[in-house]
């Protein structure tokens, strides 16, 4: 299938690695010009270089902390200095720290905030300008499953995501008259380096096969996804084919949702 996305203009965060890396090399694959975003320079480099040699796509590194409000303005300058608009954004980190919810102070609240919620705002709201102008742009945030089905110790990231679920929902009616698509995805357990560290022994990017049959034996599918499962719907619903889906909020999780919806 010919996702039409050619031409395309795509900003993609957390891109140096995991979900981030496969949704920008698919939308490069597709055709599209990805600027990269993320905070370690040489592996978003390396990461950038990588995808523009094995698909012939245009990429243009961003190193940048989404945390910082002067640096989400700064991506959306850039991405615009070196493209002249933006037609997709993928809005896309890492996750706050895990524990205790009575034992996080307002300085970690203030920074799950800042990382979780007010980037999408921040991106959003630089992005939404050069879409509106064309009457056409696709913003999909990934979040997790846990923003629906929430989990003890996760507290931070399911309150900073449920945010943005609200967000998201509230921006759709606003701007699906001009064109302009906002859907989220809560990706399951997904095989990246986020879920060692999560459910791991302490090593980076490993996990023993007494953990990872714990963590299966809890999805229906019987396995954890791959990064590229949560790229393909990326693409999809940044394609012509995902034009009347916005303000939708979709798991991919192997079938673990315990819900109807």
């Amino acid at each position: 299938m010919d996702l039409s996305l050619t031409g395309k203009i795509a900003v993609v965060g957390g891109a140096s690695q995991g979900i981030g890396y496969a949704i920008a090399h698919l939308l490069a694959s597709e055709g599209a010009s990805v600027a990269m975003v993320a905070r370690k320079e040489e592996p978003l480099n390396e990461a950038c270089a990588r995808i523009a040699a094995e698909t012939g796509a245009k990429t243009f590194a961003i190193p940048a902390d989404i945390r910082k409000g002067a640096d989400c303005e700064r991506i959306i300058s850039q991405a615009l200095d070196e493209f002249e608009r933006i037609d997709i954004l993928i809005n896309n980190d890492g996750a706050p720290p895990l524990g205790e919810l009575e034992s996080f102070d307002d300085v970690a609240w203030q920074k799950a905030i800042e990382q979780n919620l007010m980037s999408v705002v921040r991106l959003c709201r630089g992005a939404l300008p050069s879409m509106k102008q064309q009457g056409w742009g696709r913003i999909v945030n990934i979040t997790a499953l846990s923003a629906i089905q929430p989990i003890a110790r996760f507290g931070l990231s399911v309150a900073t995501w449920a945010g943005v679920l609200g967000y998201a929902k509230t921006l759709s009616l606003e701007i699906a008259a001009q064109g302009v698509t906002i859907n989220t995805i809560c990706p399951g357990r997904i095989a990246t380096g986020r879920l060692a560290t999560v459910f791991g022994n302490g090593t980076p990017g490993q996990l023993e096969q007494e953990q990872l049959a714990q963590i299966t034996k809890l999805i229906p599918m019987g396995r954890v996804g791959e990064p590229n499962e949560i790229a393909g719907l990326v693409a999809f619903l940044c394609s012509p084919w995902g034009a009347y889906m916005t303000g939708t909020v979709q798991h991919v999780d192997g079938g673990r949702l315990g819900s109807l919806i």
